[in-house]
């Protein structure tokens, strides 16, 4: 039971929360059909929100922290010129798994060219694409003047093989593409292929999850999205979605077993967060809401339970 008392959270932010709006065509052209998952950033939305600000600060996974280092390192400042940051993690064969980020703005490629000649920066060629480098190793290359994509060099290869058709694209994954069509219109949104789904729910249940013997469920579990809105206060939709009501059922109940079990111990501001958690099941998902003012949120932020699952 100590794994399961955090696994509302862990389901709410292992995912890699992210601020975000549908993606450009010049990102879902060069996202591999292995896709395991996307995130999508909207700068713009992200301004306007102190909550989805101190949220970003806090919970921003690692790796995209590097990506927003590497940018400016190059000159491109996200909060001021990128209007729409992706970030898609794929699997690349006898490579594991590789993460790109694709950013749209108000940033120039013809600018950005000249200022490299001037420096007498040499990108070096992958087929048609010039590919420059990037602090930490990273490289970027422009998909067109407002459109970028970056990453290590081995992760954009595999993308650009994606858009000039030597791999399949993200459309060809019908699975993923149809969670994204669920939620890509919100302010915030993320999709999580079926394995990538399967290690977050065994991740968050731990030992719960041996006991529901969870290695026959999370055969029937096949993905996950989210979107999350900031417009009144944070509102956070999470589904799961499942083969069948009786796995969707079964995952309900244990959620469910696991905030009864966290407010039991909860601090006073933990205690107000959990009561505003709806569980429930409606034919094959698990879905998962919550809602708080922005004053409560930025409160829990500070919580000692909320430090120990945003590490």
């Amino acid at each position: 039971m100590k794994r399961l008392q955090g696994v509302l959270w862990v389901l709410l932010l292992s995912t890699g929360a992210a601020w975000a709006v549908a993606m450009g065509s010049s990102a879902r052209n060069v996202i591999p059909s292995d896709v395991q998952q996307v995130i999508t950033v909207d700068y713009r939305t992200l301004k306007n929100s102190s909550t989805a600000m101190a949220l970003k600060d806090q919970v921003l996974p690692p790796s995209l922290k590097e990506f927003e280092t590497s940018l400016k390192g190059v000159g491109i400042d996200p909060e001021k010129d990128v209007d729409q940051l992706t970030f898609a993690s794929y699997r690349r064969e006898k490579q594991g798994i590789k993460v790109v980020g694709i950013g749209q703005g108000s940033f120039s490629a013809k600018a950005f060219i000249k200022k490299a000649k001037l420096n007498k920066v040499k990108p070096a060629k992958y087929r048609d694409a010039d590919l420059y480098p990037m602090s930490g190793g990273m490289q970027m290359t422009f998909l067109d003047e407002n459109s970028l994509l970056f990453g290590d060099g081995e992760a954009v290869k595999g993308a650009l093989d994606a858009r000039d058709g030597y791999t399949t694209q993200l459309d060809a994954n019908s699975q993923v593409t149809d969670m994204i069509g669920s939620v890509e219109s919100g302010t915030v949104w993320s999709v999580l292929d079926q394995q990538g789904t399967q290690n977050m729910l065994l991740s968050a249940l731990g030992d719960a999850g041996k006991l529901a013997d969870f290695d026959t469920i999370k055969k029937r579990v096949l993905g996950s999205r989210y979107q999350m809105n900031f417009t009144s206060g944070v509102n956070f939709d999470l589904d799961v979605v499942t083969s069948d009501s009786v796995t969707a059922g079964t995952l309900s109940s244990l959620v469910k077993a696991g905030v009864l079990y966290r407010k039991m111990t909860a601090t006073p501001v933990e205690k107000v967060a959990l009561e505003s958690v709806t569980i429930n099941s409606d034919s094959s998902d698990l879905q998962m809401h919550f809602k708080a003012d922005d004053k409560q949120f930025q409160s829990l932020m500070h919580s000692d339970l909320f430090a120990a699952v945003s590490k």
